[in-house]
């Protein structure tokens, strides 16, 4: 509570701080009658200085102005910026084809989403940061404010709160570099997402879109004025989509409404908005595949890689005793979705004499649940699982011919041959809060030089209910039906399942409450002397959290020794392990530019910077004081920017270390044992975004990266435990970053046709993805594979267009992840392996109105 009431005084001074200097501004408004340049609206700073509103924006991508990860008032020209920085306007965002929000970040070079996991839930990797999983190094803003305070939790990644639609004017990704002092302090990469806001000319679209997979979307955006210098707008779309992989009900069904308020003052501006988000999106999960050698693969017999899934109706509704609480029903169709509330307030002004505030805020919250299947042993007959098999690999040791099988829905005997698999069914709700602000002044100390000091806080919590570790025994077959056992031992007869089929429920039915606070002071210096700018920044940084979860003991739920799925259900027993964790951290930043003429420039950057645990992946587990110290990074980077009427070139280079990773053991269940090894890495690499247009209309595009990174600092063997191949243990130190090609390459040739009535854009793009492995222990490889995308799009006349664009046009099979809950070889009898394959080819046609 104490924790609560001061960073609530905190916030509310910052939010006084703000209204007095909105206030201020507005009085300095009325009472002067000559001002300093006014600030560009925050909107407005993507492409250069701001026209009149409602005008038409052009320029250089190098005379671009970027937002994110700079302190100087009104942007930064992407020319000046001494760190790699990637921007796409609405249009670029849809040319990428992005599968989802995670998905759009491949744009930038070297970023990893593995987007086959759907619309939610993507891991996101980031070169030579060693991750493996959600996305620990990677933070989403909205308007230049971070969406949660932590940017990963179990079941949770940012991106999954955030949907792309016609609202989102640009986005601006970035790496590395002085991220580390700005927003939340992420020192991997950051996606600020910017708001499309109203002008003086009306203006908005509407789209109607078809796709292959059953989709129906809706979108529509509408900007308009509301009096004098003050502008609104309203946007958003709804969609309902029976997935590529259909598991018999809508896999994605949901939308988002989006809504700005903006006031453009002589000296600044001020922009409020809100974002309603109702989405809900089927997880996909791994399949079974056949593995040939060490990486090449090919389908399952029965299974279509490209477009089957175990999901079906006949799993889809369940009821979990093992939950918090006393049980609860769960629907598979509510999959990893969220609904979520967010309202934010930017507010920029010129003070005049050198002077310049910004402030950022935002309060958001809602529920980000998991409704999902979660991979399991690898499949065998029923005969198998029943008798044959081991306990260790799945197996059940029942006494021979003791055993009857039946499918729970629609009754009749289970064929013994009939392959058959185990597979969690989990459930984890997620309640989540957050609050922040960041405030800063910035002061032109003479000629050339400025100084900005700021102030960041953030308040955040978790509040979790999960039933983990559950499992279903079903058929290992698309769409699969659930299988109920009872056997005969010693005259008496088990019920091996319940009546859903459930075999258990759950080894991990925990409550979890977690509350944390951030609060730092950040200070960065910025001078420009002729054709150099320079600048240096440092943040020193506390996060203060706390971690309630509920102990658990085992019991006999029905108090029936013969029903053998619930005799010993860990459930909550009015206990509770409580973590604290308070640590403090200091970041720094150095870069320098040199612009070597007026289209070209070269950089070179220094920074250190820290990750803060979360509560799912430093304290829960741990006790206070025994959590895992912080994982660091030291980055150096320099890069060449390069423009003509022909070219344009972005190349930049790489030297990251890590020390403080930590890799904790787990049982057979998936539940940490024993204490965390700590252990390091080192990659270097070359990340490039280039394009050439040798004639007219036609242009040929380049993203594409070469990365060589390795653990490091850890030469003893890792034990681990293996439900397929066996348990063991692994030499870590030299093996490549787990989940990272090592080099993946997208090239994209685009030709506009000119024609009296318009125009048609068609283009193509090539991806490439190098050999990565599935963890640390690089004992699974995953191969190597390529894409071929395309779109078509015609403008006619002023106000329609047409798009048709495709994903994997030649149904591909590459991999993501195998079976995530198997640390190392997951490959089992005949080469079977549990894994996440590409969806097949998706095709969707689109129908616009612009004005």
């Amino acid at each position: 509570m104490k924790n609560t009431q001061g960073i609530t005084r905190q916030l509310l001074a910052a939010a006084i701080v703000s209204a007095l200097a909105i206030g201020a501004a507005h009085a300095q408004d009325a009472s002067q009658t000559s001002a300093a340049p006014a600030a560009a609206p925050a909107a407005q700073q993507a492409n250069g200085p701001a026209p009149a509103k409602g005008e038409e924006k052009s320029a250089k991508t190098l005379d671009q102005v970027v937002v994110t990860g700079t302190s100087a008032a009104g942007g930064l020209k992407k020319i000046d910026a001494s760190y790699s920085i990637v921007s796409a306007n609405a249009e670029q965002i849809k040319e990428a084809n992005p599968k989802s929000t995670a998905d759009l970040l491949k744009i930038s070079p070297g970023l990893w989403p593995e987007s086959t996991g759907g619309q939610t839930g993507a891991n996101i990797e980031i070169p030579g940061f060693p991750g493996g999983g959600d996305a620990p190094f990677f933070t989403t803003q909205m308007m230049g404010s971070p969406l949660y305070g932590m940017p990963t939790l179990s079941f949770f990644e940012t991106t999954s709160i955030f949907r792309l639609d016609d609202t989102v004017e640009r986005a601006e990704i970035l790496q590395g570099g002085p991220s580390v002092v700005y927003g939340d302090g992420q020192m991997g990469a950051t996606a600020n997402f910017i708001l499309k806001q109203g002008t003086d000319v009306p203006s908005g679209s509407f789209g109607v879109t078809y796709g292959n997979e059953g989709l129906w979307r809706y979108d529509g955006f509408l900007g308009f004025k509301i009096a004098d210098k003050w502008y609104g707008s309203i946007g958003g779309f709804y969609r309902d989509s029976d997935g590529v992989r259909s598991p018999g009900y809508p896999a994605d069904k949901g939308g988002q409404f989006t809504a700005t308020l903006s006031h453009d003052m002589d000296n600044g501006s001020l922009v409020f908005y809100a974002r309603q988000l109702n989405d809900r999106n089927q997880f996909i999960t791994p399949i079974p595949l056949i593995q040939h050698g060490s990486d090449n693969f090919s389908a399952y017999p029965g299974f279509d890689p490209l477009t089957d899934t175990y999901y079906s109706k006949y799993i889809q509704h369940v009821n979990l005793p093992g939950y918090p609480g006393g049980g609860t029903s769960a629907n598979l169709a509510n999959g990893r979705g969220a609904k979520f509330s967010f309202f934010g307030m930017n507010f920029d002004y010129d003070l005049g004499d050198g002077w310049n505030l910004s402030d950022k805020f935002l309060i958001d919250g809602g529920n980000v649940d998991t409704n999902a299947l979660f991979s399991g042993t690898n499949p065998a007959s029923l005969n198998d699982e029943l008798y044959n098999l081991g306990t260790d690999f799945g197996g059940f040791k029942l006494p021979a011919g003791s055993a009857t099988a039946t499918y729970v829905n629609g009754g009749g005997a289970v064929d013994p041959n009939q392959s058959v698999i185990h597979q969690g069914w989990w459930f984890i709700h997620k309640h989540l809060k957050n609050i922040n602000n960041d405030f800063r002044v910035s002061k032109e100390l003479f000629d050339g030089n400025t100084l900005t000091g700021g102030v960041y806080l953030a308040h955040y919590t978790d509040d979790d209910q999960w039933n983990l570790g559950n499992q279903m025994l079903m058929t290992n077959t698309p769409n699969a039906r659930p299988i109920q056992v009872s056997y005969v031992k010693n005259g008496q007869t088990h019920q091996l399942t319940d009546y859903q089929g459930f075999l258990d429920y759950g080894a991990y039915n925990i409550t979890e409450h977690g509350t944390s606070t951030n609060k730092a002071f950040y200070l960065s210096d910025s001078w420009r002397i002729d054709r150099w700018l320079i600048d240096a920044s440092a943040r020193i940084e506390n996060q203060d959290s706390t971690l309630h979860v509920c102990n658990l003991t085992n019991q006999n739920l029905d108090g029936n020794p013969l029903t053998d799925y619930d005799n010993a259900v860990p459930v909550c027993n009015g206990t509770f392990a409580t973590t604290n964790y308070n640590k403090t951290h200091t970041s720094w930043t150095f870069g320098v530019n040199y612009e070597l003429a007026d289209n070209m420039s070269v950089y070179f950057r220094a920074n250190k910077g820290a990750h803060f645990g979360d509560f799912d992946n430093a304290l829960r587990g741990n006790t206070t004081g025994n959590t895992p110290p912080l994982q660091k990074v030291q980055n150096f980077e320099g890069g060449f920017k390069y423009q003509s009427k022909y070219a344009y070139a972005d190349i930049s280079i790489y030297h990251r270390q890590f020390n403080g990773l930590p890799y904790q053991p787990t049982n057979g269940e998936g539940v940490p044992v024993g204490q965390p090894l700590l252990y390091g890495s080192d990659s270097k690499g070359v990340n490039l975004t280039g394009s050439v247009t040798p004639i007219d209309n036609l242009k040929l595009s380049l993203v594409a990266n070469y990365m060589d990174g390795h653990y490091s600092h850890y030469s003893a063997c890792i034990p681990y435990v293996n439900q397929v191949s066996g348990n063991g243990c692994a030499f870590i130190d030299g093996v490549q970053l787990q989940r990272q090609p090592k080099y993946r390459y997208m090239f994209t040739p685009s030709y506009k046709i000119p024609f009296s009535w318009g125009d048609i854009m068609a283009f193509v793009t090539y991806t490439y993805v190098g050999p990565h492995t599935q963890d640390l222990s690089g004992l699974q490889q995953l191969g190597t594979y390529y894409t071929l995308d395309f779109g078509v799009v015609a403008d006619i006349q002023q106000n329609w267009e047409l798009r048709v664009q495709g994903t994997n046009m030649t149904n591909q099979l590459g991999l993501t992840e195998s079976n995530s809950r198997i640390f190392g070889s997951a490959v089992g009898t005949n080469g079977v392996i549990l894994a996440r394959p590409l969806e097949g080819r998706e095709v969707n046609f689109q129908v616009k109105y612009k004005f």
